[in-house]
């Protein structure tokens, strides 16, 4: 099969085209497919005003289609019908069903004409090149009957000794396939409804605050990063962004599933397209654009809706090889008749091969897997769930093993601090102002808590110089020139301090929970302070509903054995394996993977990248790092754990789909052919009439969109 290249060189901006089945080709006008011949759909959504002008077009066909093939039907019942004969002469009907079927078959039928020979022409015989040379078997064949009947001999003449003509095959195989089609356009429109959905979510404008205090209405692409913006209640969020004044209840569940409206109230975050409830707030701009959240929701779900699963290789190596298959079959189909088949043997040839052209399209077949997962890729959008690729819907449904990271995976990720033990010699107040200081140029969430713990308190730290970060331990540097160390049990063994009596308390604090971090001044041990973590409230819950679906849960962090033991006993948690440095994340999952196990990995930071890629299954928080969003297969827009429950029971859900499908178009196929060729006849003298391959051929592709849709009433 030739390889078709996609087209480059678009400027950023333009609007491209793609094939949901061969997202390689990607074209910048609408069109059809040059592999399988599908029509081409927006790379982004189209809004939901916006008509789709493949639909419209097969759709106007479809209906003159009905309109001229009506007649034709009844005037080829006119053997039945005796009143039809006083109605029509011996030739007249001829001439009239030549009328009458040729707009049909050569203006309804154009665009399956044009794609089989663009088949032809790219070397990739697909569903409209068995289409295309069926029905035009069966027309052309009835034209030269019509216009020259006397050059066919015996064995093409009916007992009358006339030449039959099949034009009302023809414009009824053309009819219906046009009807198939309009219903898969319909369809596969409403794949796309969550994403059409969602880009309808977003807001056309905000309210900007000027520096001197006035306010306007402003187009939300004239939005920039620092912008001050007025949220009146009942309003839409206009981006993301911080809350800066005011406080109000936030309803979410647009974006991440969640019914319950969420609070906000200074330094809070705003997700884009919520809604404001009764309060008035005030938040600073600080992702616009394509870098919003929204923006990014429909970025991944359109990319998972057009990526393909592993399981479709399967249809693709038999697709390879079908087209030409069928045609062979239908070859020796008409050998056997023309040979062995009664009289008129060449005109039972003629219609039992079109009749195996026709029922074996194997659009069916083609539509059996990317028709699951667009409506699955939806569908988890909708439920706060983002799938990357459909190759996360179908390992996710595998997976027996969950490891989790527990600062922002199972707690809150927003620790504080508890307690400050000054050791002999020190002050409260001198423990704190220094460990601030040293840490208030550290990102770490640990750090956030104690710098936050001593403003709270009132007491301001200074700059650190000589700042040094060790990864896995803590930090060090110097504050008002004096030698300050913070972090865990490694760093101060490692720097030979003396902690006395601290070790013990601080294994008391690990018991309740706390992670506990020793300071030293001048090589001294001089306080140690306990920082809490909470865990969610959804997340006892989440676990339980996963061991429900026979997934282990393995607890992976860098805490101390004593506080993570801890926090896993309480949440139910089977296996913990703590004080792991974020280098060896990735080897931990790596052993779990060795041992057998189809591990899953959800973690919310950057230390937590490499696990997620080396994982079977990445799962992200979606409210934690840009660089965990992008390792992963799988981002969960609330950054709650039940959303992993959600997706393996929407993956599970969707290969079952994916499999019944296929299980349709195989059987289908299977079956039909045999059938069209005219196995049955000699035992009971039936044959397949085009006609009636035609509608099964349709039946088979609308039965197996109808399957692909019921995912979206699937339970998750």
């Amino acid at each position: 099969m030739k390889h078709v290249k996609p087209e480059s060189g678009k400027r950023e901006g333009d609007v491209t085209y793609t094939c949901p089945m061969h997202p390689e080709i990607v074209r910048d006008q609408p069109g059809a497919c040059p592999i399988c011949g599908m029509a081409l759909e927006p790379r982004t959504a189209a809004p939901p005003q916006e008509e789709n002008p493949e639909l419209r077009s097969m759709t106007r066909r479809f209906w003159l289609g009905v309109v001229l093939t009506a007649p034709l039907v009844i005037i080829a019942m006119r053997a039945s019908l005796p009143f039809l004969n006083k109605v029509f002469t011996a030739a007249a009907p001829k001439w009239v069903e030549l009328a009458l079927a040729t707009p049909v078959v050569l203006w309804g039928g154009w665009p399956f004409f044009a794609r089989g020979w663009q088949s032809v022409i790219n070397r990739s015989p697909n569903m409209f090149t068995l289409i295309g040379l069926g029905i035009s078997v069966a027309y052309v064949y009835s034209v030269v009957a019509v216009m020259f009947p006397d050059i066919f001999p015996a064995s093409f003449r009916l007992a009358g000794g006339e030449v039959g003509t099949y034009f009302e095959a023809a414009a009824v195989i053309t009819t219906l396939v046009l009807l198939g089609q309009v219903l898969e356009l319909r369809a596969r429109s409403k794949t796309g409804a969550a994403i059409r959905q969602l880009l309808g979510l977003a807001p056309k404008t905000a309210r900007r605050v000027l520096p001197e205090g006035a306010e306007e209405d402003v187009p939300l692409d004239m939005v920039k990063p620092g912008d001050l913006l007025r949220i009146r209640p009942g309003e839409k969020v206009p981006v993301d962004g911080t809350v800066m004044e005011g406080a109000s209840s936030v309803d979410e569940s647009m974006i991440t599933g969640e019914p319950i409206p969420v609070e906000k109230k200074k330094d809070d975050r705003v997700i884009g397209a919520t809604i404001n409830g009764p309060g008035a707030l005030i938040m600073r701009a600080e992702k616009v654009g394509a870098e919003t959240l929204l923006s990014q929701i429909i970025r991944m779900v359109a990319e998972a809706q057009r990526s393909r699963a592993p399981i479709q290789k399967l249809a693709d190596v038999v697709a390879s090889y079908f087209v030409q298959t069928v045609v062979a079959v239908a070859i020796l189909t008409f050998i056997a008749w023309a040979v062995f088949g009664p009289q008129p043997r060449m005109a039972l040839a003629l219609i039992n091969a079109v009749a195996v052209l026709i029922i074996a399209c194997p659009c069916a077949l083609g539509l059996a897997t990317p028709m699951s997962i667009m409506v699955a890729a939806g569908k988890g959008a909708a439920g706060g769930v983002l799938f990357r690729n459909a190759e996360a819907i179908e390992v996710m449904k595998k997976v027996d093993t969950l490891v989790v990271d527990k600062t922002g995976t199972l707690t809150v990720g927003k620790p504080r601090l508890i307690e400050v033990v000054p050791a002999a010699g020190f002050d409260e107040k001198t423990v704190l102002r220094h460990a601030a200081s040293i840490e208030k140029g550290s990102e770490h969430p640990l750090a956030a808590a104690i710098v936050g713990g001593a403003l709270e308190a009132g007491i301001s730290p200074v700059n650190a110089t000589s700042f040094n970060s060790i990864t896995g331990k803590g930090v060090s540097g110097l504050v008002e020139g004096r030698s300050v160390m913070l972090g865990n049990l490694a760093l101060m063994a490692d720097s030979g301090i003396d902690l006395g009596a601290l070790r013990a308390r601080a294994e008391e604090m690990r018991k309740s929970g706390e992670t506990a971090m020793f300071l030293s001044i001048d090589g001294r041990a001089a306080g140690l302070m306990g920082v809490a973590d909470p865990v969610k409230n959804t997340t006892k819950g989440a676990i339980d509903e996963l061991h429900r679906e026979g997934i282990r849960v393995v607890m992976l962090t860098g805490d101390n054995r004593t506080t993570a033991r801890t926090v896993a006993s309480k949440l139910g948690i089977d296996e913990v394996i703590a004080e792991v440095l974020p280098d060896q994340k990735a080897d931990v999952v790596k052993r779990l993977q060795n041992e057998g196990r189809m591990v899953a990995m959800a973690g919310d930071g950057i230390n937590d990248a490499p696990a997620l890629a080396q994982a079977h299954v990445g799962i992200a928080m979606g409210t934690g790092t840009d660089v965990a969003m992008e390792s992963a297969g799988v981002t969960l827009v609330k950054g709650d754990l039940r959303g992993i429950v959600r997706a393996i029971r929407l993956s599970r859900a969707t290969m079952r789909n994916i499999k019944q499908n296929l299980f349709f178009a195989f059987v289908y196929n299977s079956l039909g052919v045999p059938v069209a060729a005219g196995v049955l006849y000699p035992f009971t003298g039936i044959l397949l009439s085009p006609v009636i391959a035609a509608a099964a051929m349709s039946f088979s592709s609308v039965s197996v969109i109808g399957n692909a849709l019921r995912l979206r009433a699937a339970r998750m």
